[in-house]
């Protein structure tokens, strides 16, 4: 029964969403997209992290009136840590480095991993467009960020990072965030040629997530913190309709 009741919304959505061209008139149009970003750390965020990169994805619907409603996954990523050098100092010879259950120096890697998942509402304003499903877009979002050091030890040797021991180092971090998007949408007939581009803002009031940290033996300092990112978000549309064929006339 689900089956055919999926296999009627699909016929429903390809009738629905395929009767007109985006250059005839303002569509109603649900679209998937992929998108990547680079972003500038600030805030308490800068104290920990370099310049970061995130990849995701979600879904939108634009209606008529040009309003869009959404939701969307970020998973963020970097590979630069600030003071890293004082991070798992407990742990460390006086030489810096942290020795293996082989007796060997640990071969060790610090990066920035988190995810942002949020709620998305905005409005395109078809201005510097070449149909009326394309122009300017302003999105705000509210939702969940998080982020914390991974620590990765090459063929987990050292068995001082792995478990539990590895979490009292990650610095995880939570908690709520808006963003804002100002930027450019471009849809077209084709499913391939739909795109936008933007500048991105993101706030988040966060806590750490962890108890105690092993290497100071204390909580963060920080216990209310404000992260934020700013940067610039590229994203490719798939949107939900048919290609019409070109219009034929007869005399």
């Amino acid at each position: 029964m689900k089956y055919y009741l999926l296999l009627l919304f699909s016929l429903w959505v390809i009738s629905t969403f395929g009767q007109n061209s985006v250059s005839d008139t303002s569509l109603s149009i649900p679209m998937f997209y992929a998108s990547y970003a680079v972003q500038l750390p600030g805030g308490d965020m800068a104290d920990r992290y370099g310049v970061n990169s995130t990849v995701g994805g979600g879904f939108m619907w634009k209606i008529p009136t040009h309003w869009i409603l959404g939701a969307d996954f970020s998973y963020i990523f970097g590979n630069k840590i600030n003071n890293s050098d004082e991070l798992l100092s407990n742990l460390k010879t006086e030489n810096g480095n942290i020795i293996d259950m082989g007796g060997n120096f640990a071969d060790y890697s610090l990066y920035e991993r988190g995810f942002y998942v949020s709620g998305r509402f905005g409005k395109m304003f078809p201005v510097l467009s070449p149909n009326p499903n394309s122009g300017i877009v302003l999105m705000g979002s509210a939702g969940y960020l998080q982020h914390k050091i991974r620590i990765e030890v090459l063929n987990n040797t050292a068995p001082q990072l792995q478990g539990d021991y590895k979490r009292g180092y990650d610095r995880l971090t939570g908690g709520f965030g808006i963003s804002e998007f100002v930027g450019y949408m471009y849809l077209s007939d084709s499913r391939l040629l739909n795109f936008f581009g933007g500048f991105e803002f993101n706030q988040a009031w966060t806590s750490p997530m962890r108890e105690v940290n092993f290497d100071t033996r204390l909580p963060d300092e920080k216990q209310n913190r404000f992260d934020s990112f700013v940067g610039f978000r590229l994203g490719w549309i798939v949107p939900i309709f048919q290609r019409l064929p070109d219009k034929e006339y007869y005399f």
